[in-house]
């Protein structure tokens, strides 16, 4: 017994120190206490807003029908603006044809003329020879003929007082959308009588420059001179008592003075002159197509016993070239628009200088007429100061006569 208690040892043993040890000791890291500050959470309960259905107060409807309106107003203008635009064109080429019109006619009509007669001398000069005369007097007097024709026409159209007419509309329609351009610019609220204003300003400058030459052409041959009117009829207002935006009693005065000055001295004056370019263009206008009339029946008897029927053709036709070069050369009809476009400059300054609406700044209006003048700011008081002198003793010397 005792021998198999010491066999069991042995073995236990044995298979103990057989056994290898797989664990691996590792040491332990110190402990280090951290104290870490604590962040103060406050409870807060969640809660979930509902969507409040209240109505915000929305715009008075005035207001939003006025809104609408200004929007509407403001296209119109657009829609206007856009017709000027297309106006200045339109009268800018029309007056670029106009005005080749002008030099080819008159191209034309001298070389026809001249032509005519140099065909009417030879054949005053070959007398003799039935045929060959016959021939070149037939020619010239067709060509003569034809000239008178073309002559009259030129006569009675004034192609240079239509491309002035153009000049000036395209002028004016150019303003006229500068103006309404600055207007857009600065007003936020357009009204339907600023749109109203606006078309009436268009169509004032369609009568007073039409397009078409058959039906609304102008009056080429006036029995009076009467200034160019391109803006509407102002209709006539109480006076209002009340002075501002820059206006006061002495520019008023002073206003007043240079309206009267303009129209005594510088209106009279252009007046006199539109009215004798306009007895001028009417004699030169009938004496071109007379005398190439008188030019071609002379013609008819180049051949006969005398040479006088040669000679009165040939100076006549030569006359007829010398007057419409310088009718339509020199451009009387031209002149003559110029004179009257300038008298009707004159009476719209006149116009607005003597209204009572004032619309624009005191000082403002004050230097677009010194400009318009053509003269500076002291030289349009003293125009003024010196009318109103003149005044004075006039009305003295004439108290003391009577």
């Amino acid at each position: 017994m005792a021998s198999l208690h010491v066999s069991r040892l042995v073995l236990s043993s044995s298979t103990s120190c057989s056994r290898p040890k797989a664990a691996v000791s590792i040491p332990k890291l110190p402990k280090f206490n951290v104290s870490v500050p604590k962040i103060p959470i406050k409870k807060q309960t969640l809660s979930v807003n509902e969507p409040s259905f209240e109505f915000v107060e929305s715009l008075p409807l005035s207001l939003q029908q006025r809104r609408g309106s200004d929007s509407i107003q403001r296209a119109r203008l657009n829609a206007v603006l856009e017709e000027v635009m297309d106006r200045i064109e339109m009268h800018k080429n029309i007056g670029d044809q106009r005005n080749n019109w002008n030099s080819l006619l008159l191209n034309s009509v001298n070389m026809i003329t001249l032509t005519a007669a140099l065909m009417a001398g030879m054949a005053s000069v070959n007398a003799h020879g039935v045929d060959s005369v016959t021939a070149v007097k037939i020619a010239s007097t067709v060509l003569l003929t034809s000239a008178t024709g073309f002559a009259a026409l030129m006569s009675k159209i004034q192609p240079s007082q239509l491309t002035e007419e153009q000049r000036n509309a395209t002028r004016l329609f150019k303003r006229l959308r500068v103006e309404i351009e600055m207007f857009l610019r600065e007003n936020e609220e357009i009204t339907e009588v600023d749109v109203k204003v606006v078309i009436k300003r268009v169509l004032s400058l369609d009568k007073a420059y039409p397009l078409p030459l058959i039906g609304t052409m102008l009056e080429k041959f006036p029995e009076e001179f009467k200034p160019a009117s391109w803006w509407p009829e102002n209709k006539a207002k109480s006076p209002k008592t009340g002075l501002a935006n820059g206006w006061s009693h002495e520019l008023e005065a002073e206003m007043r003075e240079v309206a009267h000055v303009v129209k005594s001295r510088d209106a009279e004056e252009y007046e006199r002159l539109g009215n004798v370019a306009l007895m001028l263009n009417r004699f030169l206008a009938i004496s071109g197509p007379v005398l190439t009339g008188v030019s071609a029946v002379s013609s008819v008897f180049i051949g006969q016993d005398s040479g006088l029927a040669g000679i009165v053709a040939m100076t006549c036709a030569s006359l007829a070239a010398v007057v419409n070069t310088l009718e339509h050369g020199g451009q009387v009809g031209m002149v003559f628009e110029m004179y009257r476009n300038s008298a009707g400059f004159f009476s719209l300054l006149e116009e607005t200088m003597n209204s009572t609406e004032k619309k624009e700044n005191g000082q403002v209006y004050e230097t677009r007429v010194a400009v318009k003048l053509g003269r500076s700011l002291s030289e349009l008081r003293d125009l003024a100061k010196r009318s109103n002198l003149s005044q004075v003793k006039a009305n003295e010397f004439a108290s003391k006569l009577f």
